[in-house]
């Protein structure tokens, strides 16, 4: 499969700047997974910001249907 770098980047949503898996959604999910967290793009702006990405946020935003 071919990455499509170019493209993920106009999606990307981190606000983690020295990010370098911008872009690279492959590396971004299993970076994320390996520390049982979601990537950015998981989450709405305002709580992505607050670099909680726990599955348990998740969980919740979901029942708030906030996602």
């Amino acid at each position: 499969m071919e990455c499509r770098k170019a493209s993920n980047l106009k999606k990307c949503n981190c606000s983690y700047n020295p990010c370098s898996r911008k872009g690279l959604c492959c590396e971004c999910v299993q970076s994320h997974l390996s520390s049982r967290e979601l990537p950015a793009c998981f989450f709405p702006d305002d709580v992505e910001r607050t670099y909680d990405r726990s599955f348990a946020r998740f969980a919740q935003l979901v029942r708030d249907r906030k996602v």
